[in-house]
């Protein structure tokens, strides 16, 4: 019997609150209490998954005598002993070192409403039309306020038209019918840096950020793909399976990234990384 409430405040964006649902769902079996989870993250989360975690009322959250507990970004011994019944969990945490003991269990949280998925097969049978055997690479490409807040914060760069050149032709030569299928928040540079013209690259919806489920219900759905940098590209290639690639070594050494971000605890082992062109990065520090 699972006993206490256990919860996670929900912060951030579709990434990070599957990354939190996730981990409050490992941690809290780890140590035998029941979790529950706050309207936002269900509103949020269900419209596309069948979740199995209750949904915490906000009269209980008032009433409920919780302790803060904060987690780092990757899991720690420490976490498998948690004392208390009634523990908020805050962070950001999205790491596969917390679930992927349990990744079947997650994936099945993570599963599909049939609508979504009827959905995806709908767009993605009017893209091949004729064509048998299509192989589906998922790419997402996270722009929006990395743009500006990776080089001027992090001291880190986000992927350029280089990586995905490469990316897509580790594909191309390894697949024979490939189809790329381009999600992003800032669709407009996609179009211009990414090279369409062989026919076989779709550009995904208008990048709304406010409703990102359409996007990633696709993405999660491709056979392989190519993540940039986020917690939303790294869902969407955990939950399709395939081959991934993404980019790696994207912070100068010293970038106060690297305090809360680790690569080993972000990708899994078997992904392919390819590491960042940080001459931007540095031309832009000799310049100063």
């Amino acid at each position: 019997e699972l006993e206490g409430m256990w919860t996670i405040t929900p912060s951030g964006r579709f990434g990070n609150l599957m990354g939190q649902y996730a981990t409050l769902f490992a941690l809290a079996r780890l140590n035998k209490k029941q979790a529950y989870i706050f309207p936002n993250m269900a509103n949020s989360l269900s419209q596309i998954f069948k979740l199995t975690l209750p949904m915490l009322h906000q009269e209980a959250k008032a009433q409920v005598p919780w302790k803060n507990y904060h987690i780092a970004d990757w899991m720690d011994e420490k976490y498998k002993n948690i004392l208390g019944d009634y523990i908020k969990l805050s962070g950001y945490p999205s790491s596969w070192t917390f679930y992927h003991h349990i990744r079947e269990e997650i994936l099945r949280e993570f599963s599909f409403h049939e609508y979504v998925t009827e959905k995806v097969n709908l767009y993605l049978t009017k893209i091949t039309a004729q064509r048998q055997n299509v192989t589906f690479v998922g790419v997402h490409v996270r722009r929006g306020d990395y743009v500006y807040v990776m080089p001027k914060i992090w001291k880190g760069v986000i992927a350029d038209r280089n990586y995905l050149e490469k990316a897509m032709a580790y594909f191309r030569n390894k697949y024979k019918d490939v189809i790329f299928i381009v999600t992003s928040n800032g669709l407009d540079w996609c179009r211009k840096n990414i090279n369409a013209s062989s026919g076989d690259v779709y550009f995904l919806g208008d990048g709304n950020e406010s409703e990102p489920q359409t996007d990633f219900a696709i993405l999660a759905h491709c056979n392989h793909t190519i993540m940039t940098i986020g917690t939303f590209g790294f869902w969407a290639a955990y939950l399709a399976g395939g081959d991934v690639i993404y980019l790696t070594n994207f912070t100068l050494p010293d970038s106060p990234f690297l305090k809360v971000f680790k690569y080993e605890a972000a990708f899994l082992p078997e992904w392919i990384g390819i590491a960042a062109d940080l001459s931007p990065l540095l031309n832009q520090s000799l310049n100063v």
